[in-house]
């Protein structure tokens, strides 16, 4: 009887923006949940045999927002730089929770700490991923006023992802708030021009710039539910897909 072959994703590569709230348990208030953490690590363990080169870039939202700082009282600077120090704790324990599973993990970050991940060099990113290792980006773009959602688009830019993977907790974009407005669309495909007519918030206009001129493909979809994340990977249709 002939074996089945070993599904494989639709991509080679691809980058994976998720915001720290995934963290977070909202029950028990705890920023970082080791039960989720090992969750999620499984999860990624289990999307590799897709043989998808995966890199990372988690926000910090669970711990510390910059402009939260800044809405009370604090300078936006200092409050950006203490956001991208909270995506290094993210990411730390992220990488923590992969090599507990097995998983070779790298993390780099934009501003420089040695002793606990490397600085980002585009070229040795790159390389991590051609092994088998899941990359974690910090740190944002290294600069205030920056977004993890820019940071995301930047670095799938820079590592030619063939697409930016954005788990939320929703199942795609829709033309309003569904949970105030019921009746909203979900729309299943649009062009970066649809999206910016239509004025749908999916990412910030420097991060939307960033993967419309490189023609990187954007997909919105549930993160929490079950089996989306191994669809996502294999290109099947699930959420919203951004593209050209």
């Amino acid at each position: 009887m002939p074996q089945r072959r070993a599904k494989r994703g639709k991509y080679r590569r691809v980058l994976l923006k998720m915001s720290g709230e995934v963290l977070r348990n909202r029950e028990t208030g705890l920023s970082l949940d080791p039960e989720i953490l090992a969750a999620f690590a499984a999860r990624m363990k289990a999307v590799r045999r897709l043989g998808v080169e995966i890199a990372i870039v988690v926000g910090g939202g669970n711990i510390f927002r910059g402009a939260s700082g800044e809405s009370r009282g604090m300078d936006r600077t200092t409050g950006d730089y203490m956001g991208m120090l909270a995506t290094v704790i993210n990411a730390l324990a992220l990488q923590d929770a992969l090599e507990r599973e097995g998983v070779d993990t790298r993390v780099q970050t934009a501003i420089e700490m040695r002793q606990v991940a490397e600085p980002f060099i585009r070229r040795r990113a790159i390389r991590h991923l051609e092994k088998g290792r899941i990359v974690i980006f910090a740190g944002g773009t290294g600069n205030p006023y920056f977004s993890t959602d820019t940071a995301a688009a930047l670095r799938a830019s820079e590592i030619k992802a063939d697409a930016l993977l954005k788990a939320t907790k929703v199942d795609g974009v829709y033309s309003a708030d569904p949970v105030r407005e019921p009746s909203a669309k979900r729309y299943a495909q649009l062009t970066y021009q649809e999206a910016l007519t239509k004025r749908l918030r999916i990412m910030d206009a420097a991060a939307f710039a960033l993967c419309m001129e490189n023609r990187i493909p954007i997909l919105v979809f549930d993160f929490f539910r079950k089996g989306h994340l191994e669809k996502a990977l294999a290109g099947e249709v699930i959420g919203t897909m951004i593209k050209d």
